[in-house]
This record gives C-alpha cells, structure tokens and sequence, in this order.
C-alpha cells in the first residue's frame, strides 16, 4: 500500500486530498481470477452493510470484527451486497487483504417493492454508477464492478442488454481494468443479457437452484470470460438450534428452505474452471427473517447477528453429525467406536444414524489421504454452575468509537459451556469511566431492544459491546450476574 498527495495552492487556501492505493495485477480468465499471476480460489461470502446490535450506521471496530471473524472462516473475498459500502470498509478490505466486488443496485426499471429505486432508476444509475465509481476505483481490493443484482431485465431482451451495456460502457470508461458484472438468477447464456457484461456471476443457476445447473452452459457461451457464482448455499440455521427429526437430505443445522444444502460446492468441484463462490451469507443481519417471521434478523449467516460460529462454519446428533472437509471420520462415543465412515458423495458431513445417547464424551477423529488430520471432542454438561466473560481486546482506544465484544459463556462446574442454558444476564460497568453499547445473544426471535443491559443467554452464549466514554483513558471493569451463578468481571483499558 502506498499513499498520494496532491496539493493546491492558491491565494486564498490550501487543498490536499490523500489517497491510498496498491499495485498488483488482475486478470479475470476463463479458468478463474489471477493475482500477481497466481490463481486465486474465491471462498467468498456476501455481507450486508449492518453491524448487529449496533445498527447500520459504520463503525470501524465493529466491521473490523466481521472481516477478522470472516478469514478465520477461511473466507477471502466478499461481496458488497447489494449497495456500495462506507469507504472506510474498503480501506479495511485493502488492509487486511479481501478482494471486494463492489456492487450499485438491486433493481433497474422493474421494481422489486413499490418505492424502491426502480422510481428514479432512468434520472440517477448513470450518475451513480460514476459516483461509485470514482470515490472507489483507487481501492486495489476491488476486483469486479457489479451492476446489479437479480434486476428483471435479465430476462428482457433487448432492453436489459442495452442497460447493461450502457452501466457497462461508464465501468470501462471509469476503470479499463476491472470489468463489470450482475448477478444472475434466471438469466440464460443464449439470451441477450449476458452479453453486456465482463464476469459471468451466477446467483444459485451453477448449482441448480430454479434452473438446470448452468456452470457448463456459460462456460461453453463465454469460454474466456471469468465465471462464478455470486450468491449460493443459502442455507437456513441458528446456532444451538436443531430441528427433529432429521430428514435425509436435510441435516438438522440446514434445512431446506429457501435453497440450501451440499451441492453447491459439489458444483464448484465437477466444474474447475469456476472461479470461486459467494455464500449467501457470511453473517446473520438485521431483517430478512425469511421463511420464519415474527423474528429480528436473518437464519442465513455462517456466523450468527454476535459474531457467534454456528455449526457450519466448522465445513470450510438422534442421528450425530459431523462437519469437515475431510475424507473420512470415526466417532467414538465413550472411547468405544461407532464406525469409521467416508463422506457422502452428495454432501460435506459424516452422519452417524444408529448411535444411542449416553451421557459422558462424544470424540471424532477425521483423516484426509488416509491419515489422521483433525479431531474434536464435545462432553454432557452438568447444570449451569457459572458465568466466563472474555474480550477480544483488552485494551482500546478513549475516544468512544472502539469497541470491545465481550462473549459471555454459561458453564458447568467442569467449565463446559452448558447448551441450553438460557439464563437472564446483567451486564454493569462496575467501575470507571466506560459504558455498555448493547447486548445480544444472537437468537432471532428475541425481541429485548439491543441497548438493554439484561439479555437472556441463548444456547448458552450472550455478548455486550463495551466502550469508554469520551476521553476517559483508564481502566474500567464490566461485571456479568445471573441469579444462583457465580458472576464474572473483565477489566479492559482506555488510552
């Protein structure tokens, strides 16, 4: 990374305007995206602009956290979805490295809700598309430019290729180097549309979903230009959560709805030449509680609306379910094998069905090649004996915008976080000068306003987001109560 500066002088004032850029070199094929020369397999996941219990409006900490949270999934690149972000989540993005596709709208001509922005689309998407353009084109993340998502002039002839031809023509202008894209949820190679557009993103036709699998069909109509699926997998879960009983191609933690399960990635493997995928989504976020309403956020996200890691974030039961990018798996259920199996051509879980329940250690070791790669070991837990409350970062800064993630944890006697524990939680600033930004605990259907010092753990986990007041350098302590538990307290330092 590296920074201009350009000055102007003149009588009456000086200008300055800095910015960052980076030099690597792009170059979109048809066998996947090349950086500096090397391929590049997208482990992407798609992101709303909302940052949980503290809203919408952008805080540098907070999305910080989620990209932190998002390369520890194994993920490495993200799509804005479906609006350009704050300016400051792209310097995060050049910073820790995540290539971005940055995105302008989710409808042109034909709505999608009655006051959406089909209402001013003809009078402001060119000058829009310039605008984004040009505060963003100088951040190296970038890769692609998207022109929409899922507009329904995909599928409208000449008119939706002439718009995107036109959207298209200003990218070129704008940046002769990263090409343009929409994605596609219905479009056909053989149609018009495609054809105005530089990268192929597929949002679930690769892996079949409300049509044929189509990796091969736009392949073979557009051999050179870089293919990927824009949006896959959306998969509905909640951490802790688990529906019975469990029906064969749906495991408890995924159920079927709107269109989630193992063959996404399947697709992605029969076809190599696809560059890579956006999981719908990386995290839960505010609204969208699709299919189950009466609820606050999404069931979507690989990680849950408090940074919490559900089941499938370990990919990348009584029937007991084990996730793994490995080859085979055994479990042992009291140090007494319950069979080593191979994964499921159709799926990326071992699933063992006849194992009865005992209380006492479930212990999995899985292999690849044959040899032992990866175990783990969940125990039965007794009651909730105590609370453990840890930070991410013990020390921040006093200026009341960073932020501290405390995960508030229900625990046994043994210290094994108890699953269903469900306690109610207070959460105090005990001493100095710091405050409580809001609570969550990740669970849809709670309905506790997030700046709420009292939060019921779901799945035995809450979280509070802490701060300092303004100026306040020093230390400050939170305390965490539940009644019949043994409280816990964190210190964290203001500078």
């Amino acid at each position: 990374m590296a920074v201009l500066r350009w000055s102007l002088a003149t009588r009456l004032s000086i200008d300055t305007y800095e910015t960052r850029f980076g030099i690597r070199a792009l170059k979109a094929t048809g066998n996947g995206l090349l950086v500096n020369g090397e391929r590049i397999y997208l482990q992407g996941v798609n992101q709303h602009h909302d940052l949980g219990a503290i809203g919408a409006a952008f805080n540098y900490r907070a999305a910080q956290r989620q990209l932190e949270v998002l390369r520890e999934l194994g993920s490495n690149v993200i799509r804005i979805s479906y609006n350009p972000p704050a300016p400051e989540l792209l310097d995060l993005a050049d910073k820790i490295g995540f290539p971005v596709m940055n995105e302008a709208f989710d409808c042109w001509q034909k709505q999608k809700n009655p006051n959406d922005f089909h209402l001013i689309f003809d009078d402001w998407s060119e000058a829009d598309v310039w605008a984004m353009m040009r505060r963003d084109r100088n951040h190296p993340s970038i890769f692609a430019w998207s022109i929409g998502n899922e507009v329904g002039e995909q599928t409208d002839g000449a008119n939706g290729e002439s718009i995107g031809r036109r959207l298209s023509t200003i990218v070129h202008e704008e940046d002769p180097f990263r090409g343009s894209t929409a994605s596609m949820n219905v479009a056909k190679p053989n149609q018009p549309f495609p054809k105005s557009l530089d990268v192929m993103s597929l949002n679930y036709q690769g892996e079949g979903t409300r049509t044929p699998p189509l990796y091969p069909d736009f392949h073979k109509a557009f051999p050179n230009a870089l293919l990927l699926s824009s949006e896959t997998a959306a998969a509905l879960s909640t951490r802790g959560t688990y529906f019975f009983p469990v029906a064969k191609e749906f495991s408890a933690p995924q159920t079927d709805q709107p269109g989630g399960g193992g063959n996404p990635q399947l697709r992605q493997d029969e076809n190599p030449y696809v560059a890579g995928e956006f999981v719908w989504t990386g995290w839960d976020y505010l609204g969208e509680p699709t299919p189950y309403y009466s609820a606050r956020s999404s069931y979507f996200g690989i990680v849950d609306l408090c940074g919490f890691k559900k089941d499938r974030f370990y990919l990348r039961s009584d029937p007991r379910h084990v996730f793994s990018a490995a080859d085979e798996a055994e479990l042992f259920l009291n140090g007494k094998t319950q069979g080593r199996i191979n994964k499921e051509a159709s799926n990326y879980r071992f699933r063992w069905d006849n194992v009865k329940y005992e209380a006492g250690e479930l212990h999995v070791v899985t292999y690849k090649g044959g040899k032992a790669w990866a175990n783990d070991t969940v125990r039965t837990t007794s009651s909730p004996a105590q609370l453990r409350l840890r930070a991410d970062r013990s020390q921040i800064e006093a200026d009341s915008y960073d932020l501290s993630f405390l995960t508030l944890e229900v625990v046994d006697k043994d210290g094994e976080v108890v699953p269903d524990a469900s306690n109610l939680v207070t959460f105090a600033v005990s001493s100095g000068e710091g405050e409580i930004v809001a609570t969550d605990n990740g669970n849809p259907y709670d309905m506790v306003a997030f700046p709420s010092k009292q939060r019921k753990a779901f799945s035995g986990m809450a979280l509070s987001i802490v701060r300092a007041k303004p100026g306040a350098k020093g230390a400050f302590t939170v305390t965490a109560t539940a009644g019949g538990l043994v409280g816990a307290n964190v210190t964290i330092i203001a500078q």
